[in-house]
């Protein structure tokens, strides 16, 4: 049928010729903190975090998931990953920047659902309140070779472990493309959501300041120094630390005293 103006499109228009489709917003939250060690003279461990929220109900009851949930339809996708992170891990006010969407046809059994996915980091230490009784903290364990990564989370209660197999998807901007291959009580496809993000923050830490997020208004280079290392999951030589966080960071006149070490300079986030 030809249409003369927009108004008569609109008039002879028919929605319900589509199928329909739902949205949600899934957010995850990275945090990195200390692990208390009972020797005063060593460096406290750090742990690479994940906030996970237990599902109470079907599909993929007692399970474990990303703070997530619906879109209504009169509301801005970035707004509702906001709402529903406070309605389900009582967290407001932080940073978010979208990760990617996930549509696969079979993501939901429940109907055909796309889902925008949010990340987030956060010191955790800041939070100005509790999170739900629901949701808990997750240590990140990652084993790694060029087609399997296994990961083990953990918060001190619950051990969970999945494997997702990746391949190269785009050699020119090293971007791969994941499969979950197991999965033990992760719901949905957030085994993919979590693997993704912890890429794109691997990637994205080199070049920009999104670490700091993670970080306290003062602190050593030291302690710098191992969240970085953390989250690549590798050690890094001073002098490749040191040009990495050059121009981002600034000397305060403040020092860290006691605890059995040599006193430290402390610094802080050279904002631009």
């Amino acid at each position: 049928m030809k249409f003369h103006s927009e108004e008569e499109f609109l008039k002879a228009y028919d929605p319900s010729q589509f199928e329909r489709l739902s949205l949600t917003a899934d957010i995850l939250i990275f945090s990195v903190s200390d692990e208390v060690s009972d020797n005063y003279r060593k460096l406290n461990k750090k742990h690479f975090s994940v906030l996970l929220v237990k599902r109470e109900n079907y599909p993929f009851k007692d399970t474990w998931c990303l703070p997530g949930g619906f879109v209504a339809i009169d509301e801005d996708i970035e707004d509702a990953a906001k709402r529903i992170l406070k309605d389900e891990a009582n967290i407001s006010d932080i940073y978010l920047e979208q990760l990617y969407t996930f549509g696969n046809p079979k993501r939901d059994p429940r109907m055909r659902i796309v889902s925008v996915s949010y990340m987030a980091l956060i010191d955790k230490n800041k939070l100005d309140s509790k999170i739900s009784s629901n949701a808990s903290w997750f240590h990140i364990s990652l084993l790694e070779d060029d087609k399997e990564i296994l990961v083990t989370l953990d918060n001190g209660i619950d051990t969970i472990k999945f494997k997702v197999g990746k391949s190269l998807k785009e050699k020119t901007t090293d971007r791969y493309q994941f499969k979950v291959l197991e999965n033990d009580r992760i719901a949905f496809d957030h085994p993919l959501v979590i693997v993704s993000g912890i890429e794109r923050l691997k990637n994205k830490i080199a070049y920009t300041d999104i670490v700091f997020n993670m970080m306290p208004e003062y602190f050593t280079l030291g302690e710098l120094q191992r969240v970085y290392e953390v989250i690549l999951g590798k050690k890094l030589l001073d002098p490749a630390f040191r040009r990495i966080i050059s121009n981002k960071v600034e000397k305060t006149d403040k020092m860290r005293t006691g605890g059995g070490h040599r006193p430290s300079y402390l610094f802080r986030y050279k904002t631009k």
